[in-house]
């Protein structure tokens, strides 16, 4: 053998470098499970009725964080409930609703402790009676119809 014999091998190659596209196919379902989440998020954020129930609890902080006399936060907890109650079932059924069958929609609905005593002191004191500071409870009936309210008559997605 002569010498030179490594001058005779051909250059040495390297392999080339990886690319990064296209990606593995661990990458691409990775991608699609981000993208399904966030679709999903996007639709669960955007959907009507959580967009309600987001904005009456919102509401109701508000009203649990003014502590004002019992009367003012009657009126507002009272207003509330009315209108969220009319988003949801709509003008037809509630808007004729007064006294006692209001306090039995409101219970049927999810603020089992507005049916009672409670329901009756937040009307007085709404309507301008002087009635007990049951703040407290009302907020809680309150929380619990808007929480509730209309679950069973929202139609099913599929």
């Amino acid at each position: 053998m002569s010498p030179d014999w490594l001058t005779q091998l051909a250059p040495a190659h390297a392999p080339p470098p990886p690319s990064a596209w296209p990606p593995a196919p661990g990458w691409w379902m990775l991608a699609a499970l981000l993208l399904a989440l966030l679709a999903g998020a996007l639709w669960r954020w955007r959907d009507p009725r959580r967009r309600r129930v987001r904005a009456a609890l919102r509401e109701l902080r508000r009203i649990r964080a003014a502590n004002p006399d019992p009367q003012t936060s009657a009126r507002a907890i009272e207003s509330l409930l009315r209108r969220y109650a009319m988003a949801v079932f709509g003008r037809e059924r509630v808007a004729r609703l007064t006294g006692e069958a209001w306090l039995a929609f409101l219970g049927a609905e999810g603020a089992g402790q507005l049916a009672g005593e409670y329901g009756r002191g937040l009307l007085n004191a709404a309507f301008g009676a002087h009635a007990q500071d049951q703040r407290a409870e009302w907020l809680a009936g309150a929380d619990g119809f808007v929480r509730r309210a209309g679950r069973k008559t929202q139609p099913e997605r599929a």
